[in-house]
């Protein structure tokens, strides 16, 4: 096996050999090697831990595979839809503080969301805080909200449009994962509810300030640019987003951009600092930052046994088991069965987290105490990508003695 162009030293730690089995994580780490020299992606920061401590810590591959660039360990990643994991805790501390509650409907604190034309306004006023978190809206499953993507970053603007969006389903009744809708309307909620002028500053209020995450922003800041990793999509013609869809985020996530949904940028310490604050229920550097019993509530099934549209249409194209939705208040679930799905099917039931396009995702899971953070340089096709993190968090929680 060649050397990668940047690779830092395995972390594993002699305090908890009793715990892991190291030979599984240099499996892990070499097929993940493996999978870069293929060129499934072009690089991966990756944090695995066991009871809060770090047991592997990766940086293999590329930034930038086109430049022969080198992923460095301190990377900015923009984290696609794993953004709305940070847009989520303001809503679950929102819930916890009497401000929001599952039942507030988007009309009670946008009224606006009604829209001008009465023919269009159907099951609107019924749409709220519980459907939006687990994506059953009954609004459209598109990545679009309502505008052109040079204007994303203005979430007054895209709250505006989603006025003349129409609900397609009674709410409640149909799961499809929201690539933007839902949590574009998450964020002006949780924004009115706090009475804050910008959402980007309520988010560093809310969730980033008091975590000590230094290097997490919604929008890029300029002066971490030189650090970003570009956003390169390989994907097939034809499919639910062309590259173009992804691509174009280089240049919309701006300093000042809003997007609750995609618009955030992050490194893999700061995604292992909020993953571990989840592990230990809400609580860092002891205070209790989101309420115990919200995160309960949120890390259990609440949508049965409905499948999610979205990812039931790529199992089908795939000859995959149709998988259930497993979702929580904002969060994905493991769930129990065989069928594929981000998490694998040997993590516990509650292994609970989050992903974005093609390339980040991070999971907790609470039966064996272990946390994965993995964000990744190259944007997968998307059921590849459920491929590639059912073997990575299989490999991974196959480490636990």
């Amino acid at each position: 096996m060649t050397t990668s162009p940047h690779a830092t030293a395995s972390v594993l730690r002699d305090t908890t050999a009793g715990d892991v089995d190291t030979r599984a994580l240099t499996r892990l780490r070499n097929e993940i090697e493996r999978d870069i020299e293929l060129g499934a992606y072009d690089g991966v920061n990756v944090i695995l831990a066991r009871h809060g401590e770090i047991v592997l810590r990766e940086t293999l591959g590329y930034a930038e595979r086109a430049t022969g660039r080198p992923l460095e360990p301190d990377a900015v990643f923009r984290v696609l839809s794993l953004t709305k994991a940070f847009t989520n805790a303001m809503v679950h501390r929102a819930l916890g503080e009497g401000r929001l509650a599952l039942s507030t409907r988007v009309v009670d604190l946008i009224p606006e969301f009604v829209g001008k034309d009465p023919f269009r306004s159907l099951r609107k006023d019924r749409v709220n805080v519980a459907h939006l978190l687990t994506h059953r809206s009954g609004l459209p499953p598109t990545p679009n909200p309502g505008l052109g993507p040079d204007e994303f970053g203005d979430l007054g603007r895209v709250v505006e449009a989603l006025g003349g969006m129409d609900v397609l389903f009674e709410p409640g009744t149909n799961l499809n994962y929201s690539p933007a809708i839902n949590h574009a309307l998450l964020g002006e909620l949780v924004r009115r509810a706090y009475g804050a002028g910008s959402f980007r500053e309520l988010a560093r209020e809310l969730v980033f300030d008091p975590l000590g995450m230094r290097r997490t922003a919604f929008g890029l800041p300029r002066d971490w640019a030189d650090k970003a990793v570009p956003l390169k999509a390989y994907l097939p013609e034809g499919g639910f987003l062309a590259p173009s869809d992804i691509e174009c985020l280089n240049t919309h996530i701006t300093e000042d951009a809003e997007m609750p949904w995609v618009g955030a940028v992050s490194t893999v310490d700061d995604v292992f600092t909020f993953a571990e604050m989840l592990r230990r229920q809400g609580e860092h550097d002891g205070e209790q930052l989101i309420a115990r019993a919200v995160l309960e509530q949120a890390t259990t099934l609440q949508t049965g046994d409905m499948p999610n549209d979205l990812y039931a249409d790529m199992a089908r194209a795939r000859g995959w088991e149709i998988p259930p939705g497993n979702f929580g208040l904002g969060f994905s679930l493991s769930g129990q069965g065989t069928y594929p799905n981000f998490f694998g099917p040997f993590t516990s039931p509650r292994t609970h987290g989050n992903y974005g396009a093609g390339s980040s995702l991070f999971w907790v899971d609470p039966d064996r105490d272990m946390t994965l953070v993995f964000l990744s340089a190259g944007v997968m096709e998307e059921s590849e990508n459920v491929a590639r993190f059912q073997k990575i968090s299989t490999m991974a929680v196959a480490a636990a003695r």
